[in-house]
């Protein structure tokens, strides 16, 4: 009895994921992909702000040190 009802279970399971495959690939379809030039502008500024955001940490980071050497020291 028990391997009826497991086969059922994998039956339903495998239609599941079939269905929400294929609605996967509609989505998929709607999406606009970005174009060559906004994918470069967009990789571009993130660079930028993340070498930003480091030097910050970098400052920060000596400053802090510093100030903690001359608490402690």
């Amino acid at each position: 009895m028990n391997g009826d009802v497991m086969a059922v279970d994998v039956k339903g399971i495998a239609d599941k994921a079939r269905q929400f495959l294929r609605e996967v690939k509609t989505e998929l379809k709607k999406i606009t992909w970005p174009g060559r030039k906004e994918t470069i502008a967009s990789t571009v500024v993130v660079i930028v702000i993340v070498l930003i955001v480091c030097v910050y940490l970098g400052i920060v980071d000596v400053i802090l040190s510093r100030l903690i050497r001359l608490i402690v020291y």
